[in-house]
């Protein structure tokens, strides 16, 4: 498992009116790290917001309500753990016990971030994940991938952007690999030629 902080909320430049959350390896160095964007909607990146500037709003948050319930009846936020990444969708799992029964709770990767700034709890994730979504920050400017995204791994909307790209720019051998698993997401009984 790797252990992450969270770096902060910045405005999506990928997706219009959605916010990026920034996460950094936990033992990273101040001239280099290893980066994972993950994009969040508005609600979450303004909870997320609110807890990393320390601001009190004047009714609690969704991810207030939650801290509240905890309190309320004994339970404790040990960890959330990034478990997955599939189809350009990240997935959490919240590590709870009441000090007798622990259970994980599946929840989106926003949500359980929101909820761990409040609590002080860790957030990891798998190296899988990590080599999958992340990339490599240097001070000195120098950004790559760790691994690129596999187009089969994106969601259908952003393949349809990428397809538009490629008709756009005339790569049509591109935008005909790309409309192909689009295809095979949308119809799951095609199968490859």
């Amino acid at each position: 498992m790797i252990e992450l902080k969270v770096l902060g909320i910045t405005r999506s430049e990928v997706q219009p009116g959605a916010y990026a959350l920034l996460l950094e390896n936990a033992d990273s160095t101040p001239d280099e790290a290893r980066r994972i964007p993950i994009v969040v909607g508005a609600a979450e990146a303004q909870s997320i917001a609110v807890q990393l500037e320390q601001v009190m709003p004047s009714r609690p948050l969704t991810h207030d309500l939650f801290v509240s319930m905890f309190h309320v009846y004994g339970i404790e936020l040990q960890r959330v753990v990034i478990y997955s990444f599939k189809d350009g969708v990240f997935a959490a799992m919240l590590h709870v016990t009441n000090g007798t029964v622990a259970a994980e709770i599946d929840a989106r990767t926003s949500d359980a971030i929101a909820i761990a700034l409040r609590v002080g709890a860790p957030v990891y994730t798998t190296a899988d994940v990590m080599s999958l979504t992340s990339y490599e920050w240097r001070r000195d400017g120098n950004y790559k991938p760790a691994k690129p995204v596999r187009l089969e791994d994106l969601p259908v909307e952003k393949l349809e952007r990428r397809l538009q790209h490629y008709v756009d720019k005339e790569e049509y051998e591109k935008a005909a690999q790309v409309q192909k698993i689009i295809a095979q997401k949308t119809n799951p009984t095609q199968r490859e030629e």
